[in-house]
């Protein structure tokens, strides 16, 4: 199938996948070839594509997935490759996110940002 995830920034991923695998508000999804129509909101966490040659892991921070005609197309808000991953940039925003929540535990911004330096760290250091 016929892939597209495209960030505000740039194209970061166009060509053929066996399967991909990402990460919806209401949990992960999985698609393979021919997938019936399907169009669904993103949540933050890692998308994994199956490309022709290997596996592309991505750290996603929102958007929406379509799939429609044996195509996925991914409209992310923000999106990085495992190799445009700062590791240690994503640790220290994770230690600034948890001083955060630790005097406000309500603070959806700061459990947001601490969610988005977790899947920053799991995409990096798995690559």
């Amino acid at each position: 199938m016929q892939v597209e995830l495209v960030s505000p920034e740039a194209v970061l991923f166009s060509g053929q996948c066996s399967q991909v695998v990402t990460r919806t508000v209401d949990g992960d999804i999985a698609f393979l070839d021919n997938h019936a129509a399907f169009i669904g909101a993103l949540d933050i966490g890692q998308t994994q594509l199956w490309a022709e040659d290997g596996v592309v892991s991505l750290a996603i921070n929102g958007g929406f997935v379509e799939v429609s005609g044996n195509a996925v197309t991914i409209l992310s808000d923000g999106a990085l490759s495992a190799e445009d991953i700062d590791v240690d940039t994503a640790r220290s925003d994770l230690a600034e996110a948890e001083a955060a929540l630790s005097t406000n535990a309500e603070d959806a911004n700061a459990a947001a940002a601490k969610t988005w330096a977790e899947t920053r760290i799991q995409v990096g250091t798995a690559a």
